[in-house]
């Protein structure tokens, strides 16, 4: 028998083989769904490797959380313009690999994004532009350029007063990553961390088949517009058909141009396919920001990378690479 879970990609999971059943939980996280899949002997060995993964959710929460005063992220943020801040290692790292992402991308993706002024609303409460003056002055602050990592004493230093860090755009995909790799240690074979469309995936279903993402038509959510196969791979799909606001009959995408301070416009969905959940994450942000023509662009010069855009009119592209299965 087989199951369809649907949860911004369709997942088709066969249920039992001969000892191994697949056992899913969902569980609100990091401010978010998380459902996480496991195949083990029974509902026992389950429940304690789901806990397992949810203690270290909830760990990175605690290490990268810019909402908990007591965070190193949090004590980073208060001493920018003022002195480095000594962090732990798998901190550090993870702003190294931010700040490497950044340049990557030529700062269409940037975790100092944190420092803009929230001038846009996506609540239905905006009604008219604002001024170009205001704009530009909304993203002064905001430029992984202005931060210093010093490797020998690990420490992360903010040039200017104000600036802040964030990982919204790669937080989640983090704690998928790792979580994933802290089960595989414990014997896991097979399973799924789904952290609100940030996912990654290893082992094959218990009949031997590998993982199967559908991705959706997010302007027709009953249409699935390819079938793929997922193995040892994370897959991290964006959208912004859920938070946008209308402006002179022109839609402006909750995802900001951490350069420019203006939203993205012309793509609601971006699906990508990497090794790693938290690079996925970081890349699909991107590509709402460089556009489709560039963003195709680019990920098709990134080795062992795919991606699937999705633009307003509802039009597929796909990435080079991508071997589509209707």
């Amino acid at each position: 028998m087989k199951r369809v879970i649907t949860f911004g990609l369709l997942f088709f999971l066969s249920l039992s083989t001969v000892g191994q059943e697949t056992h899913k939980q969902v569980l609100k996280l990091m401010g978010s769904r998380f459902d996480i899949t496991v195949v083990a002997k029974d509902s026992i060995e389950a429940t304690k490797y789901i806990n397992i993964a949810v203690d270290e959710i909830s760990r990175i929460e605690k290490l990268i959380s810019s909402w908990d005063e007591n965070s190193q992220t949090s004590k980073i943020n208060r001493n920018a313009g003022i002195k480095p801040v000594k962090v732990d290692k798998e901190l550090f790292d993870l702003v190294k690999r931010a700040v490497q992402i950044s340049k990557l991308t030529n700062g269409a993706f940037d975790i100092s994004y944190a420092s803009m002024d929230r001038i846009w609303k996506f609540d239905g409460s905006m009604k008219t532009m604002p001024s170009d003056e205001t704009i530009k002055k909304s993203v002064e602050k905001v430029g992984y350029e202005n931060i210093v990592l010093n490797e020998q004493d690990l420490s992360v230093y903010l040039k200017l007063e104000g600036m802040k860090i964030g990982f919204g755009a790669i937080g989640k995909g983090y704690a998928a990553d790792k979580s994933k790799v802290l089960l595989k240690d414990l014997g896991v074979k097979s399973g799924i961390i789904n952290a609100s469309g940030d996912m990654n995936t290893w082992g094959k279903q218990t009949t031997g088949e590998d993982w199967q993402v559908g991705i959706k038509n997010p302007l027709n959510k009953n249409k699935v517009f390819t079938l793929l196969p997922v193995y040892e791979r994370a897959v991290v799909t964006s959208g912004n058909y859920e938070k946008y606001v209308e402006l002179n009959g022109k839609r402006y995408s909750h995802i900001i141009d951490p350069r420019t301070g203006y939203p993205s416009s012309g793509i609601v969905s971006v699906s990508v396919f990497s090794a790693s959940a938290e690079l996925a994450d970081a890349l699909a942000t991107s590509i709402f920001v460089m556009g489709i023509d560039v963003g195709l662009d680019f990920i098709n010069q990134l080795k062992d990378i795919d991606c699937i855009i999705v633009d307003n009119k509802g039009k597929v592209f796909y990435s080079k690479n991508v071997k589509k299965e209707q």
